[in-house]
């Protein structure tokens, strides 16, 4: 699959459901359709869960003070 940004990936994905959901494809372009549909859905999930390994949070520290942490920081500690 060629590289696309997560949001055109997601939008292809939904137009892919829609269109799948309409029932008026015959059966091999429905198969070819959806099978286009995992390989994104894939991709989308694998995106989303090296955003989640990236997500930072700001905390306030006692003095007032704003602090970047991970977030597996914060469940660790």
């Amino acid at each position: 699959m060629e590289p696309v940004k997560f949001e055109q990936a997601l939008k292809r994905l939904e137009e892919l459901v829609s269109q799948l959901e309409d029932g008026e494809l015959e059966l091999e372009e429905a198969l070819r359709l959806f099978e286009e549909g995992v390989r994104l859905s894939r991709y989308c999930q694998q995106e989303l869960k090296a955003a989640d390994g990236k997500v930072q949070k700001l905390v306030q520290t006692l003095e007032g003070d704003l602090e970047l942490v991970d977030c597996e920081e914060l469940l660790e500690g």
